[in-house]
This record gives structure tokens, sequence and C-alpha cells, in this order.
């Protein structure tokens, strides 16, 4: 858990992100989501002692990824673009617009909607998974579509 709690990311996933060494996977989105969804994301290491899992996720300019939970604690460094955050709750909405140097890190259960700005957006997640599951899939109405498991992101069944 260590990892986790420092941010400590790896410097091999900098290194295969900059020299194009990465296997991604490419989501968009379907009739059931009012929303573009574009983004793609690749796996950088999984250490299934402790439950974490890294990946870098890139998004095309003004496109989202899946409303969601994450379901432990994540750890994000933005790389590249604007990240953009907007959590919503029964009492407010709060908006984040977060840049590259961003590092911070997110306790498990929020639910939020993640894009990029208008030149997309690079950020890499240390994401701690709790009985191998990662992220709910959430529709806005608060039902839970699906969850993204850790062996999703390995076997590539996210695409």
């Amino acid at each position: 858990m260590n990892e986790l709690e420092t941010g400590q990311f790896s410097e091999d996933a900098i290194s295969r992100l900059q020299s194009g060494r990465l296997d991604w996977q490419h989501l968009t989105g379907g009739p059931r989501f009012d929303y573009p969804i574009d983004y793609s994301v690749a796996v950088t290491s999984v250490d299934s002692a402790t439950g974490v899992i890294e990946f870098i996720a890139k998004w095309a300019p003004n496109s989202y990824c899946h409303y969601h939970r994450h379901i432990g604690r994540t750890a994000t460094r933005v790389l590249q673009g604007e990240h953009h955050i907007v959590e919503t709750t029964a009492l407010q909405t709060l908006h984040k617009t977060r840049r590259p140097g961003f590092h911070g890190q997110t306790p498990a259960g929020e639910l939020h909607m993640e894009y990029g700005g208008a030149d997309g957006t690079t950020v890499i997640f240390l994401c701690e998974a709790v009985d191998g599951n990662l992220f709910d899939i959430v529709a806005k109405d608060g039902t839970v579509l699906a969850t993204a498991t850790v062996d999703d992101f390995v076997s590539g069944r996210l695409r």
C-alpha cells in the first residue's frame, strides 16, 4: 500500500509512454450515453500482492471516460493537457481543472465524470483494487451498469 500512499509512479511507465511502447485499449461510448466518450488506457504494471494497478489514460479533446466510481483509493499525476473532474453529490457539483504536474490522491467511492480539455489529456493512475475490482461504471441515475476489474484491464476486455 505504500506505493499508492506516496504516489510513486514507475519511471518505466513514463519511458514507455515517450517511446510509444504501450498496448492501448481504445474505448468509446454508445447510444445509451449522452456525452462523447473517447479515451484509451494502457496498463503499465500490476502488483497482485498489493492489489495496485498502474495505467496511463489518454482522452481525446473534449471527450469523457464513462461516468464512474473508484472502488479503491487512487493516486493521479497529470502528464499532458487539462484534466477535468466533475464530482456531483446531492448537495453540490464541483468542477476541478487539473494541469500538467498536478499530483494527488482521492479516496475510494468518489463518483465523478472525467474529460480531456481542448487538447485532450494524458494522466497516469495508481489504483487500489478491492477484491480485484477497480471501478463501477454508473448511469446518471446512479444505477451500476458494470464493474471494471483488474483482469478486464490486463486481458484487454475493455475494448
